[in-house]
């Protein structure tokens, strides 16, 4: 039988947490950063979290490595 491989694509984009919730980092942050306001931007900084079914998704694709 062939062995489950990780899904590369999740793991650069996705990290799992201690107690197993699914961490990733927030949208719009990369460019055009002049037109929005500082508190929008401070508040992207911080790492959004995954819930639901795409959280599930995500730790099986993640889970083969771990």
């Amino acid at each position: 039988m062939p062995k489950q491989k990780t899904h590369k694509g999740m793991k650069k984009r996705y990290k799992l947490t201690a107690s197993g919730k699914v961490k990733h980092r927030k949208a719009f942050r990369g460019h055009l950063l002049s037109g929005k306001s500082g508190n929008r931007k401070r508040h992207l900084r911080q790492d959004g979290m995954v819930s639901g079914t795409l959280a599930k998704v995500v730790q099986n694709g993640l889970r083969p490595s771990m």
